[in-house]
């Protein structure tokens, strides 16, 4: 038998590295257009992606997720928020970490695994966006067309399909509708949130289940004057709405309930 590795005859030497640990970003937002009608109605929305285009090798010129590699001295997470910061501004955004991506030659450049995260940021902040010095351009795309009909760079569609399911299901599940709305909404305008990024979603009797449902009592509330009259809006209707905000309860509904 060898001698026990321990501290002291410990070498790193001994074990292949990958050659890079970068993390990928795929940047979400919902862009809104003014709907053309003769009365007020809400906006036309999108679910759109930030994407960038590369100016090196390798797939110089394809369109590609933001991102870059992670440094000794930080975590991935704070590699992500740093990327993050540099291609949006943003300095406290939603960001989650789902997956990692480790196929056999998935990179050109060797052994490199990718630590994928999404972020959810709101169109007004990716308004002034610009390249970084590492890309041509960058742009905001309609997941739609991302995924069917652009030739993304390594595997960046399958990143970027695997973050839309994952940003569904907590559409479905959590409170992150949030991310896209004024602290003061209504519930059209959140309806149509969760319709946006989950296309099909239809429920007859949203305004009641979300309000009066026992599982989510007390997941939003009524916005109320400094009076305390009921706040309301009519700057997507002729007649006002009721306005809400969340409370900051999130529901723990057990499949099995």
């Amino acid at each position: 038998m060898g001698t026990p590795e321990n501290a002291a005859n410990y070498t790193a030497k001994k074990y292949r590295t990958p050659d890079g640990a970068p993390c990928d970003i795929v940047i979400f937002t919902i862009v809104s257009e003014e709907a053309q009608a003769l009365t007020k109605a809400l906006p036309r929305r999108e679910l759109q992606v930030l994407l960038i285009q590369r100016k090196k090798w390798p797939d110089e010129g394809k369109w590609a997720l933001p991102g870059g590699f992670s440094t000794p001295e930080e975590t991935l997470y704070q590699s992500a928020l740093r990327e993050l910061q540099e291609e949006t501004g943003v300095q406290s955004p939603y960001l989650e970490y789902f997956n990692v991506y480790s196929t056999p030659n998935r990179d050109p450049r060797g052994w490199i695994i990718s630590h994928a995260y999404f972020a959810l940021v709101q169109e007004q902040i990716l308004a002034a966006r610009k390249a970084a010095d590492d890309a041509a351009d960058v742009k905001l795309v309609s997941v739609e067309k991302a995924l069917q009909s652009m030739d993304l760079a390594f595997d960046h569609r399958e990143i970027l399909q695997d973050a839309l399911q994952r940003v569904r299901h907590k559409m479905l599940t959590t409170t992150i509708a949030r991310e896209f709305l004024p602290e003061e909404f209504t519930i059209a305008e959140l309806y149509q949130v969760i319709q946006t990024v989950c296309p099909g979603f239809e429920e007859p009797n949203f305004k009641r289940k979300v309000t009066a449902t026992q599982t989510r009592q007390g997941l939003i509330e009524e916005v109320l004057d400094e009076n305390g009259k009921k706040k309301t809006t009519n700057r997507n209707s002729q007649r006002h709405a009721q306005l809400f905000r969340f409370t900051g309860f999130e529901p723990e509904v057990s499949i099995y309930q």
